[in-house]
């Protein structure tokens, strides 16, 4: 089978959308067709991938303005006569479907907890021992551990209309908001400091309830509901709201 795909080129006002002809097969990506156009057509073409499967989130782009991974998409899959495919939104473009993540990883809350202890582990562990664990990982230890769901893919940034819009001083985005909450509930001795920034200007307030995070995101973190929970939170008196999360240790 052979389908036409769009891809925008360039950078900026240089951008232009170029159009490749690619075979495929029922099982091929999007992230296949675009290596089959590189290694073809375009030699120069810029793309980002790793890990080919979902997990690593380098590979997220906009096709017809919803956000996807390239590695998980079939191209069987999208729909329209010749689908485009295009930057994430919301980030500055270096070139291609190559954007720069700096603003996603400033977002995001420093020293944060990147393990927390497995909701099907039958052993219990405190916060401190997670963070023990941020390194070296051994596999007697796996079974106790996971990782968060977050892949850092950047698609809710670019879905959420106000990032895409406006600057980060407006609005911190969903995916740091999601991270904020995450932190204030693995580090209960942290919720004073992550309510805080929750509470700022660009913080939950500035969160219009579009929705658009959770519906692109492809793991299922929901942003929209971490970010909803801190509002509530927000509301409620404080001191209870540190005393019940010590009481969860």
């Amino acid at each position: 089978m052979k389908r036409v795909i769009g891809i925008r080129r360039g950078n900026g006002d240089a951008g232009r959308v170029e159009r490749f002809e690619v075979e495929y097969e029922e099982r091929t990506t999007l992230l296949d067709a675009l290596e089959l156009i590189r290694t073809g057509r375009a030699p120069d073409l810029s793309y980002r991938h790793s890990c080919h499967h979902g997990s690593c989130g380098t590979c997220s782009v906009r096709v017809d303005g919803r956000e996807i991974l390239a590695c998980l998409t079939r191209l069987s899959s999208l729909s329209g006569k010749e689908p485009l495919v295009e930057p994430l939104a919301a980030f500055n473009v270096v070139t291609d479907l190559v954007i720069d993540p700096g603003r996603l990883f400033r977002s995001l809350p420093e020293d944060s907890t990147y393990l927390r202890a497995a909701e099907s582990s039958s052993s219990s562990q405190t916060s401190s021992s997670i963070d023990a664990a941020v390194g070296p990982v051994s596999p007697s230890d796996t079974p106790r551990v996971r990782f968060e769901d977050c892949i850092e893919c950047g698609a809710c940034v670019s879905a959420c209309p106000i990032t895409a819009a406006a600057g980060s001083d407006s609005f911190i985005g969903p995916a740091a908001l999601a991270a904020v909450h995450r932190e204030s509930i693995n580090r209960p001795e942290r919720k004073d400091e992550m309510l805080d920034i929750a509470a700022l200007p660009a913080g939950v307030a500035a969160c219009e309830r579009k929705l658009e995070c959770s519906r692109v995101c492809p793991r299922a973190v929901y942003p929209a509901k971490h970010i909803e929970l801190m509002r509530r939170e927000l509301n409620a008196p404080r001191d209870i709201l540190i005393k019940n999360s010590g009481d969860k240790k």
